[in-house]
């Protein structure tokens, strides 16, 4: 299976990369667009922590859900790297409405921006498969985990502060890049997948 050598960091990375922060700068700012901006930290700091909340059952609880509903390690292993592919492409290829689709109006509570802007599926079958494939190294992951909710913590609430820096165009060369790692994370997924069901 996908193997992370227990690295804290190379989790951490990719947890990140799949939290997408600079990808979802401009929807974050597009969707708090009529809220007054001292009010917009609040709301992304409050977003964040119950992003967080929901990512923490998922590396907790995750485990305990695939043995009741007697899912394989090689389905989970496949499912998130089909999840994974998609999310990447999107990234790559970006629609208009962005990587989540139309999003309604008015402040956020819950949704859009904890889930599933932070807390995306892919990030949860993420979590569950690494949980699933080194159940020892939960402490790691937990770390891994925090790591990369404190880094999108941190541009998250930077936001109009770095689309002014990083403008429009620099923010989606970021968030291709992003696309182009996941998409190879993605395919290595469901290789090692396919491989363990052959075998």
């Amino acid at each position: 299976m996908v193997d992370f050598g227990g690295s804290v960091w190379s989790a951490a990375v990719l947890l990140f990369f799949l939290m997408d922060p600079l990808g979802n700068i401009p929807l974050l700012l597009s969707v708090l667009k009529d809220v007054d901006p001292r009010r917009q930290r609040v709301i992304i700091a409050r977003e964040l922590f119950l992003a967080l909340v929901v990512l923490l059952l998922f590396l907790f609880g995750g485990k305990p859900l695939l043995n009741f509903l007697h899912l394989d390690q090689e389905a989970v292993t496949i499912s998130g790297g089909i999840i994974l592919l998609i999310i990447g492409l999107r990234l790559i290829f970006p629609k208009p409405e962005g990587v989540m689709g139309h999003q309604p109006q008015g402040e956020p509570f819950l949704v859009p921006i904890a889930i599933p802007m932070i807390a995306g599926p892919s990030v949860m079958a993420m979590l569950i498969l690494m949980t699933q494939n080194s159940p020892g190294n939960l402490g790691h992951w937990l770390m891994a985990l925090l790591i990369a909710w404190g880094l999108s913590a941190v541009l998250l609430l930077t936001a109009p502060f770095l689309l002014k820096v990083l403008k429009e165009r620099g923010l989606l060369a970021m968030e291709r890049l992003m696309g182009m790692i996941l998409v190879m994370v993605a395919v290595q997924m469901l290789l090692e997948g396919f491989k363990a069901v052959l075998q």
